[in-house]
């Protein structure tokens, strides 16, 4: 399977880790294929809500070192965030969002995923958006 889908199924799977034990655990599996990833949770309103996900989406990732500390990382980062984002927007414009961004890196690979609840009260939709860009070697 070529790397660019194996990333992005690592970071959907990340994504839609319901506990932090089995994101952890995910984590240790992806460690083991030479994958590094990671999960943010994130709530709020989906419109006032864009930079700030994708500054936890960078933040996370140079914390657990999915990316260097680099302007180039950090780029790619931002841009498959945005990327995952807007495939949504339909959806969530106007309404609030709840879940998981899943970010995975592998070689030349990166990318990010976004599995959110979107609605008012109880009624709920579901989205996912899904993002890869080239990003420096680990």
């Amino acid at each position: 399977m070529p790397d660019s889908k194996t990333v992005a199924m690592a970071a959907l799977r990340m994504a839609m880790s319901e506990t932090r034990e089995e994101e952890n655990a995910l984590k240790q599996k992806f460690h083991s294929e030479g994958i590094k990833a990671v999960a943010v949770d994130y709530g709020g309103d989906y419109l006032q809500s864009i930079k700030k996900i994708i500054e936890r989406a960078i933040v996370a990732s140079k914390r657990e070192g999915v990316i260097h500390d680099a302007h180039g990382d950090e780029g790619a980062v931002a841009g498959a965030t945005r990327e995952a984002l807007s495939q949504i927007m339909s959806k969530a414009a106007g309404l609030n969002i709840g879940g998981k961004i899943g970010i995975a890196h592998r070689g030349e690979h990166l990318s990010v995923a976004v599995f959110f609840g979107v609605g008012l009260l109880h009624l709920d939709e579901v989205a996912v958006g899904l993002g890869h860009r080239v990003a420096p070697k680990l």
